[in-house]
């Protein structure tokens, strides 16, 4: 199980001049704790944690708290300024021998349901599952007739567009498709795609990312 908790998080920087992102704290955990126990209660043993902007300080929270039994969380250092998918492809050598294995970011939080996720992917036999969400929208729609006359409202509604939700299961030979500089959510992607080899998993339950200080308060507030 890989997490990438390497990036800035330089819309949060309210916090993240400080401590990196995957340590702002939700109920008083940092995230990257909240995403960690969402696989470890879900049967999880092994996490590798792609480290880079102020990455010992990760290592010191990891190294200071005491994990479930037989739960085991690595930090790994893949440079300050590697791109994402990049991070995943400096870990090639110690996820060598694995025919498959789960990449995740440190900022997304859901109550999806890995085993439906994993049977999913197995049954597709396609190299990669994304996870693709429908955000709820952050203001308001109104609702309009041909004639401009105003219909009615509503509130923060879900897009009816789906996006990355950051939950994902790779085969071995996605490893193949990363290079020294590669963005995840690019060119690797897109390579899948345009190979028929990505299959997009809907979760339609409960999702947030904590890109900005707002929604860092937000997932505080829920907590």
């Amino acid at each position: 199980m890989v997490i990438l908790c390497g990036g800035r998080g330089t819309r949060l920087q309210e916090h993240t001049q400080e401590i990196p992102k995957p340590l702002v704290e939700i109920g008083g955990m940092p995230i990257v704790w909240h995403v960690i126990q969402l696989y470890a209660v879900q049967g999880f043993r092994r996490f590798l944690l792609a480290t880079g902007y102020r990455g010992v300080l990760i290592e010191r929270f990891v190294a200071a708290h005491e994990w479930p039994p037989g739960v085991s969380v690595e930090c790994v250092d893949t440079g300050l300024q590697t791109q994402t998918g990049a991070r995943i492809k400096l870990l090639e050598p110690r996820i060598a021998g694995e025919e498959m294995f789960c990449v995740t970011y440190a900022d997304g939080v859901a109550d999806i349901d890995l085993e439906a996720l994993l049977a999913f992917h197995s049954e597709h036999r396609a190299l990669a599952s994304m996870t693709v969400v429908r955000p709820e929208l952050q203001f308001g729609v109104t609702e309009l007739a041909r004639d401009g006359r105003v219909t009615g409202f509503r509130e923060k509604p879900r897009s009816e567009h789906w996006i990355n939700g950051g939950f994902f299961c790779f085969q071995a030979a996605v490893l193949d498709y990363l290079e020294s500089d590669s963005v995840l959510e690019g060119a690797p992607l897109e390579r899948l795609a345009a190979a028929n080899e990505l299959r997009a998993h809907r979760h339609e339950g409960f999702w947030e990312c904590m890109d900005t200080y707002k929604d860092a308060v937000a997932l505080n507030d829920m907590w």
